[in-house]
């Protein structure tokens, strides 16, 4: 399950503050390491735990390579978020209808 790697990577809050940066456009992993109390080799320890997840991209630039948000990566998240959602809204008609059909049922047998 693909969505299983994105909330994996999503589980660490330096993973999720620099994907907060890339937010803003592509930036280097110093400019990253700059905005955060870790160091570079940290930060990049991060972004290829957010690579592997499909959340970022990494593009070679001269010497240095930039990081930016890879949109169709939180795609799995977003579907398995709506399959469940679904489920949630379907339970809930379900149990609408259960006690209109108990207050239906209980209204006909005081009219008798």
């Amino acid at each position: 399950m693909a969505y299983e790697k994105i909330l994996t990577a999503f589980a660490d809050p330096t993973r999720r503050a620099l994907l907060e940066d890339l937010r803003a456009g592509p930036m280097p992993v110093a400019r990253l390491a700059e905005r955060h109390p870790v160091s570079r080799p940290a930060v990049s320890q991060h972004l290829k735990v957010l690579e592997a997840a499909g959340l970022v991209i990494a593009e070679a630039r001269g010497t240095a390579r930039l990081y930016r948000v890879r949109p169709q990566g939180f795609a799995p998240l977003r579907a398995y978020l709506d399959e469940v959602w679904g489920d949630v809204l379907q339970a809930f008609a379900d149990e609408v209808d259960k006690q209109m059909e108990q207050d239906d049922a209980g209204t006909r047998g005081q009219d008798d």
